[in-house]
């Protein structure tokens, strides 16, 4: 037993309370739909023990908070596999970001972790679908019952929607469109 106990790996990443997607957006400092230009580890300039990843985004769209058309931010990361493999960025790669707010140190993440990163994909036909870090699972987990407790009112495309656990994946534009309704901004 102990000699198959030796390769096995400890978790990668954070362990973070799971967050519905109006939990999501309202964390949020920034929400930014874009193409990772680079993607680079590097000492903090402040901590040199600290490693972290330098992420730029060619913005296509910003759906919360104000950036221009380059979008960078600083990641702490300490998981020696995260080094290796830039914590899962890669060039070209096109994503949507729910990011908090930069911290006094100059780092920041995605909206819990994983969970507001999602990866935008395309099928042989070009439509286009989002997946989290979790596979978009707790997503809408009590949502509908937040936002009305709050008094936002979802269309009803968008309410009906979030009555079911988002399979994966979810088409992109129903999420963009969910976050925007979540903020009260109109989609039309």
């Amino acid at each position: 037993m102990v000699c198959l106990a030796g390769p096995a790996w400890a978790q990668r990443g954070a362990i973070t309370v799971a967050r519905n997607l109006d939990e999501l957006t309202h964390q949020s400092a920034v929400i930014v739909r874009g193409f990772v230009v680079r993607a680079r580890v590097e000492k903090h300039p402040q901590f040199t023990n600290l490693d972290t990843i330098v992420v730029t985004l060619r913005v296509k769209e910003t759906l919360k908070g104000e950036v221009g058309p380059i979008y960078s931010f600083r990641q702490y990361i300490w998981d020696f596999r995260d080094r290796q493999d830039a914590a899962g960025y890669r060039k070209g790669q096109e994503l949507l970001l729910l990011m908090n707010r930069v911290n006094q140190y100059g780092l920041t993440s995605p909206a819990g972790m994983e969970q507001g990163r999602f990866r935008i994909l395309r099928d042989r036909s070009g439509k286009e679908t989002v997946v989290n870090g979790l596979g978009n699972y707790g997503l809408f987990r009590g949502l509908e019952a937040q936002v009305e407790k709050k008094g936002v009112k979802l269309s009803p495309g968008m309410a009906a929607l979030v009555r079911q656990e988002p399979g994966v994946p979810l088409a992109a534009d129903n999420l963009r469109e969910l976050i925007l309704e979540l903020q009260g901004k109109s989609t039309q």
